[in-house]
């Protein structure tokens, strides 16, 4: 049994200012495969959808037509950078009447165990895609996963000549052409930033994301309850803790912060533990009662009850099916 933990009286007194920020600082991805390709029309891909992995495509030259699910396919063009969050399977194709090859039946070439070119199509017009496949590595990533669009479109030539992300499209480009001595190792550290970059313009420039989570990170008083949480879940909070971190009375923070979430305070609280419990259970070797006194439980069977509660299993399965899953490289 251990005693709780009293929630840091600093928090009380450290500014906040920009909520969303602090939140997502950490954003990165792992678990990235990339698939370099070279096509000649007419070609066609289907590639399978994968649980909790995002998929993105940029075409490095030419143009190619794009099916996500069961969408109307829509074309991509050169410096396009396309988002695909929910998991469903997409098609890509130099035409809507090409013939599709499965993913596994490519000649694809194996560079290192995240890296792979393919060449193949009928002689016809070029393209150039670099196709991959990544997860959102932070604790907050189910949320915004939640509420970012199936589709994320980004056009970096709609900006001004010689932007950043212009200039970083060019360089993969340039990389993927010539494929100098490590150089999947640039265009995949590239590759990272652009996606990320993708999402940071989503939050900041869309009207859907000012809304549920997202919406509650920016508020100037929950949002302060939100990084309190994030930056000490351990601590024995209550919601009289939290609505003094807030500023407000008990009854008008508790109202405001499952308005403005769409949960309340303490189920927040609980699931925050449980994504960071099982983050740790996938990156970590330590040991299950370790895990739960870190994050603020006073014994295993708690922490055990509550893990399976949020994610209907218990951690120990959790981290042999994280284990057996990350054993696996994505295709």
């Amino acid at each position: 049994m251990t005693e709780p933990h009293v929630p840091n009286p600093s928090l009380l007194a450290q500014p906040v200012g920009d909520p969303l920020g602090e939140i997502l600082h950490l954003l990165k991805l792992t678990g990235t495969f990339y698939c370099q390709s070279r096509l000649s029309a007419p070609w066609g891909i289907t590639i399978p959808g994968f649980p909790e992995v995002m998929s993105f495509a940029v075409v490095i030259g030419g143009h190619a037509w794009l099916r996500v699910g069961e969408d109307a396919p829509f074309e991509i063009r050169k410096g396009d950078l396309v988002l695909m969050t929910n998991s469903a399977p997409i098609n890509l194709f130099s035409d809507p009447g090409a013939q599709l090859m499965t993913l596994e039946d490519l000649p694809i070439r194996k560079v290192t165990e995240l890296y792979e070119t393919v060449e193949f199509g009928g002689g016809g017009a070029a393209c150039s895609i670099m196709y991959g496949l990544a997860r959102l590595d932070h604790a907050s990533s189910p949320m915004l996963m939640a509420l970012l669009p199936d589709v994320l479109k980004i056009d970096p030539w709609e900006e001004d000549a010689g932007s950043w992300l212009q200039g970083t499209l060019q360089f993969i480009a340039r990389e993927a052409r010539e494929l100098r001595p490590g150089g999947e190792t640039v265009i995949t550290r590239l590759a990272d930033v652009v996606v990320i970059e993708a999402i940071r313009r989503w939050l900041i420039g869309s009207p859907d994301a000012d809304r549920g989570w997202l919406k509650a990170a920016r508020d100037p008083q929950i949002g302060r309850v939100i990084v309190a949480i994030h930056r000490d879940p351990a601590a024995d909070w209550s919601v009289e803790a939290l609505a003094q971190v807030a500023g407000m009375s008990r009854s008008a923070f508790a109202a405001r912060f499952t308005s403005l979430v769409g949960t309340p305070a303490m189920q927040y609280l609980a699931e925050w533990r449980m994504n960071l419990a099982r983050r740790r259970l996938r990156e970590t070797a330590l040991p299950i009662a370790t895990i739960a006194a870190d994050l603020g439980y006073q014994s295993e069977p708690a922490f055990n009850r509550a893990f399976k509660r949020v994610f209907g299993t218990t951690p120990g399965q959790a981290r042999r099916t994280a284990t057996l899953r990350e054993s696996t490289p994505l295709p």
